[in-house]
């Protein structure tokens, strides 16, 4: 993957995270007290996953690629920066693996593993909706 693309990719990514801290932010602060935690995990996790998808829709054409094999890079690539960021942050935070690992299962509402896997088929699928894969 040629260094502009994945500069640009980076930067993507970077907008990315910070819709999750918002998205993080609103179900802590609106959702669970709303709904409860079950509920606004799901609520939280599929909106994260449309918003991913949306912006890998909205910033493929000034990322310039189309080629299956340069979405899945990208996918992957924004995937790798997720885990790296989530594992690192929270070791930072002084959580333990069994805590990190947590996240990972579909337990009381949980949906963090289809949030991982919208960031990586999001170029794929963005693509797709704009008829280009």
């Amino acid at each position: 993957m040629p260094t502009v693309v994945a500069l640009k990719a980076l930067v993507i990514w970077a907008s990315i995270l910070v819709l999750a801290v918002a998205n993080g932010a609103l179900r802590e602060s609106v959702l669970i007290p709303g709904v409860g935690t079950p509920a606004a995990l799901v609520v939280s996790g599929l909106l994260l996953s449309t918003l991913i998808i949306g912006v890998a829709y909205l910033s493929l054409p000034w990322l310039q690629i189309s080629r299956p094999v340069q979405l899945w890079a990208v996918g992957l690539g924004w995937l790798a920066l997720t885990l790296v960021f989530e594992f690192s942050l929270g070791l930072w935070q002084g959580k333990s693996w069994p805590e990190l690992l947590e996240a990972y299962t579909f337990k009381n509402g949980n949906i963090w593993p289809v949030v991982l896997a919208a960031t990586a088929l999001a170029p794929y699928i963005a693509a797709r909706l704009r008829g280009w894969a």
